[in-house]
């Protein structure tokens, strides 16, 4: 009697939640189309410009948008392959391998195997992140869902080959087809198309350009779906993988490979900016106007390029910046994009060692002391209360072992005359002077400080130097001077703010004394840190570099701009 309650319990629970879950999507269906359709073509489309407002970016691929017809069948059979082989029979989620991963996740305990659909890749690319975290993968759904509802398979596909990842910063199948083969994506052979199709997996692992030893084995993996599909023969699969490919690496346009780390930057501003809310950049198809000069990125990545050795783990990052405004007018991020995407110029922190300097002469300068102000440079050691010392040394150990006045010291990086002004002013001068000139970093009041000790961002050491060049203004760094939405309403406009934050008069001084680190008038008992570049100067520049380490800086400038290197 109890079993037969107890089944007739199983059947009422069975029965009703199976009418409430139709009924929940039915309730979910009519919501969805009672929503506006999503217009794949434009949907998070950020079309970004330089300050001549030529297109640098297209945020989905728009621009180059090819319709489904057009792309090699060798290639969208060779993507279902191995994206989604039951995409034309499923509602855009594949409950088989939702079910697999699921086992596999709860298993292992981490969120690493994906039963991602192209329709919920599709929906990811438009609407969402790379994250994973269950937040993320029910939006992803929710908007998959949209999608299945107002759109045919062969519409998402097209939507999915146009705004896909294909590695080296080329969004869409036929930029993709022109970087890496020159030519259109109907074009496309099986060997061409099976090579393509493997990239989006990991287009930075994948891509031919970065390991081709690695491309290929993805390569034999795609042929073997398709064989396995019964769409090509063993045969044809193993005489495309004997095919040598030849790859021409090339964008149509704008072929610099650091371009990306400048995107990067201006999509971290734009969603920095509070009257944009994160849902119309999400959807709103947005025209983004930059300080980006083409000529001074091109010429900063050629400098970077030709002096960077190769197969070494040093990395880089460049800032040239407009001083009197705080306009970013070309950023280097790293050595290659495609290996790392963290942006060096903006979010790394590093030494700054004797670039740290120029602050504390300025501060030097402000409480009385003059150009010819000196100190005796010697090994010193310096004892404080509980008998704590500090003894810097100078760069080689070099010491003239007499007085030496601040154009010398600033002419030689003298540390120990540094160090001397640094307690003579007193340690929290140093720190409210880098304050002023928007350093955020936390600085530490220690004897040290003066020689860079603590960690400063490139880009805040640029802005405090851009102080120094427009005579005594801080300002915001900025990449963005407006943002439109697609019909051109003014959405956002960069406001120049400027405050006078240094006397103009001390700041004259500082930026002649900054000259005297190429000047040959200071050859003596050393030689000025620069006094190699002079030949290869062609105007007048405030300069000083700094080391700690593996850290190696230089900024110049005069008052048309700011240039700020790293390397380590």
């Amino acid at each position: 009697m109890n079993i037969l309650k107890f089944f007739k319990f199983i059947i009422k629970f069975t029965f009703f939640s199976i009418v409430g879950i139709t009924i929940f999507f039915i309730g979910l269906y009519i919501y969805a189309l009672s929503l506006p359709k999503i217009d794949i073509n434009n949907i998070n489309n950020i079309t970004i410009y330089d300050n001549k407002e030529e297109i640098i970016f297209s945020g989905n691929g728009n621009k180059e948008w090819i319709s489904l017809d057009k792309i090699s069948p060798y290639l969208i059979d060779a993507t279902i392959s191995t994206e989604d082989k039951r995409f034309y029979s499923h509602p855009g989620f594949d409950f088989i391998r939702i079910i697999k991963s699921m086992y596999v996740n709860v298993t292992t305990k981490n969120l690493s195997q994906g039963a991602s659909t192209i329709t919920q890749q599709l929906a990811r690319n438009l609407f969402s992140n790379f994250d994973k975290t269950w937040k993320r993968k029910i939006k992803e759904a929710w908007y998959a869902f949209r999608l299945e509802i107002n759109y045919s398979k062969d519409e998402i596909l097209e939507g999915y080959l146009n705004t896909i990842n294909y590695g080296n910063g080329v969004l869409g199948i036929e930029n993709a087809s022109y970087y890496y083969f020159n030519k259109s994506a109907k074009d496309l052979n099986l060997a061409e198309a099976s090579m393509l199709a493997g990239i989006p997996k990991a287009p930075n692992a994948y891509s031919p350009l970065n390991d081709e030893l690695l491309a290929k084995e993805r390569q034999r993996v795609i042929l073997n779906n398709m064989v396995k599909n019964k769409i090509i023969s063993k045969e044809e699969a193993d005489n495309a993988f004997d095919i040598s490919l030849t790859y021409i690496g090339k964008k149509q346009k704008l072929n610099l490979s650091t371009l990306m780390y400048y995107k990067d930057a201006v999509i971290n501003e734009l969603y920095n900016i509070s009257g944009i809310p994160k849902s119309v950049i999400d959807t709103g198809g947005l025209k983004v106007y930059t300080t980006l000069d083409i000529e001074g990125q091109t010429q900063l990545e050629t400098a970077i390029s030709n002096n960077m050795k190769e197969n070494t783990d040093f990395q880089v990052a460049g800032i040239l910046m407009q001083p009197d405004n705080g306009a970013v007018l070309a950023l280097v991020g790293g050595v290659n994009y495609n290996e790392s995407q963290f942006n060096r110029a903006i979010n790394a922190k590093r030494q700054v060692g004797s670039t740290m300097k120029p602050f504390l002469y300025y501060a030097a300068l402000e409480n009385g002391f003059t150009a010819s102000s000196s100190f005796i440079s010697e090994k010193t050691i310096f004892t404080f209360s509980g008998d704590k010392t500090y003894a810097p040394k100078n760069y080689n150990d070099r010491y003239p072992n007499k007085p030496i006045s601040m154009g010398a010291a600033i002419a030689y990086s003298d540390n120990i005359y540094a160090v001397k002004t640094h307690l003579f002013l007193g340690e929290e001068v140093l720190v409210d002077t880098a304050k002023r000139v928007g350093i955020s970093s936390n600085l530490s009041a220690i004897p040290s400080l003066a020689l860079g000790s603590e960690e400063i961002s490139l880009i805040d050491m640029v802005r405090g130097y851009a102080t120094f060049a427009n005579e005594g203004y801080k300002i915001k760094p900025h990449f963005i001077t407006k943002v439109t939405d697609s019909k051109g309403v003014v959405l956002y406009e960069f406001n120049e703010v400027k405050e006078s934050v240094l006397n103009k008069s001390i700041t004259f001084i500082l930026n002649n004394l900054l000259t005297s680190t190429y000047d040959t008038g200071f050859i003596d008992y050393n030689s000025p840190t620069l006094v190699n570049l002079l030949p290869e100067m062609t105007h007048k520049y405030a300069v000083k570099t700094g080391s700690s380490g593996s850290d190696y800086w230089i900024i110049g400038y005069n008052k048309n701009a700011v240039l700020g290197v790293w390397s380590g």
